[in-house]
């Protein structure tokens, strides 16, 4: 057992040490928004908006919005089956402003999710050079708009996701989202974007900016018309297509309570979990596997009579914890401290996966503001 943990911590080490020149590489090609110019006139923005049921989030956001400097905007609020006051809230809002226009979907057509098929529903009227995709909760400061489309007319992109201040109220919340943030660093490494050589991709539902030429001839969202990570699918297909594509960070811009609670995000996560494991029990257990014996055993292994093993395992915290310092104090807002509590956290999303994965195969599929969606449907489109 002695000699599984010295290999297994010594290839750690190695991991450890291609992640953190990877981040340290990739960390200083990711622009911020906040550093760049505004831009005061240029072409009509689109922005679409789809909502289910968001009527305590839907006003705020999109007033926020209609405070922008960026004055070449129209509106698309799609409301996307809601039972509650959301559509209302649109209309009522479609009232105060002339370049709003709001859209009703009754019914959702077979072989679709209720968000991809509301995005596109509202892009198919859109009259804009640029299409703003964007979630129903995010606010925003005013220059966020004038500011993004200076970045991206001037970089000549036809794709541009930026990462916004994901907030968070209680600690242990917190510990998660940094968590979230850490190991998809690591997992997507999503500044390989901003390399023009590389076809990994990326995109964040918060803010995904599109020139309209781009959308349409790769498909709209039929592209993707079945995957729960819609906007992640998003970047990373343009990507992958030869799009040109940027991701910059937005954290005095851009922000959204990404959940109220830690059962929210469990409950959150139920939708595209799964799907981001490819739907294979495989992917499953690797992640399990690689979460723990990366983030969680060195802490155990740390106090091990072999000194061997014990220091293989202060090397793999202590390279973990730099790369962990650079990526919380780059895409957060939050303490690096919060390193100190690695392991609880990790444990905690190990329990996520688990329950993600274990109700989806016990409800044969994902449920998604009030539908379900059948496991089979959504392989047949993975």
């Amino acid at each position: 057992m002695e000699n599984i943990l010295i290999l297994l911590f010594s290839l750690g080490l190695f991991v450890w040490l291609v992640f953190l020149l990877d981040a340290i590489i990739g960390l200083r090609k990711l622009d911020s928004l906040e550093d760049e110019e505004p831009l005061n006139c240029g072409p009509l923005l689109s922005v679409v908006v789809a909502a289910r049921n968001e009527e305590e989030h839907i006003k705020a956001s999109i007033l926020s919005q209609l405070e922008q400097t960026y004055k070449n905007v129209e509106w698309i609020l799609v409301n996307d089956r809601s039972t509650d006051e959301t559509g209302k809230s649109m209309e009522q809002l479609a009232h105060q402003d002339s370049r709003i226009k709001v859209i009703h979907v009754h019914d959702l057509p077979d072989g679709w999710l209720g968000k991809n098929h509301a995005l596109f529903t509202g892009a198919q009227i859109a009259q804009g050079k640029w299409l703003l995709f964007t979630d129903a909760d995010i606010k925003y400061e005013k220059e966020a708009f004038a500011k993004a489309l200076h970045y991206a007319e001037k970089h000549q992109l036809d794709h541009l996701t930026a990462a916004p201040n994901l907030s968070a109220k209680s600690f242990w919340l917190k510990t998660f989202v940094a968590f979230f943030l850490f190991g998809f660093s690591y997992f997507k490494r999503p500044w390989l974007a901003n390399n023009p050589k590389s076809k990994t991709g990326t995109g964040i539902g918060a803010f995904n900016l599109i020139c309209k030429e781009a959308y349409e001839t790769f498909g709209k969202h039929e592209r993707i018309k079945m995957r729960p990570d819609d906007d992640l699918q998003l970047g990373m297909l343009l990507k992958k297509e030869g799009y040109r594509q940027r991701i910059i960070t937005a954290l005095q811009l851009i922000e959204v309570e990404w959940y109220g609670s830690l059962h929210e995000a469990f409950v959150g996560l139920e939708k595209n979990t799964f799907a981001g494991l490819n739907y294979r029990i495989s992917m499953v257990f690797f992640a399990i596997f690689g979460v723990f014996t990366t983030n969680v055993l060195p802490f155990i292994t740390i106090f091990s009579g072999n000194k061997t093993i014990a220091l293989l395992s202060l090397g793999n915290i202590l390279l973990s914890g730099i790369h962990y310092f650079m990526i919380i104090r780059r895409m957060t807002v939050f303490s690096p401290a919060l390193f100190l509590v690695l392991p609880l956290t990790a444990l905690l999303f190990i329990y996520s996966i688990i329950r993600a994965s274990w109700l989806t195969f016990k409800r044969g599929g994902i449920v998604w503001r009030g539908t379900t969606y059948p496991l089979s449907k959504l392989r047949d489109h993975e």
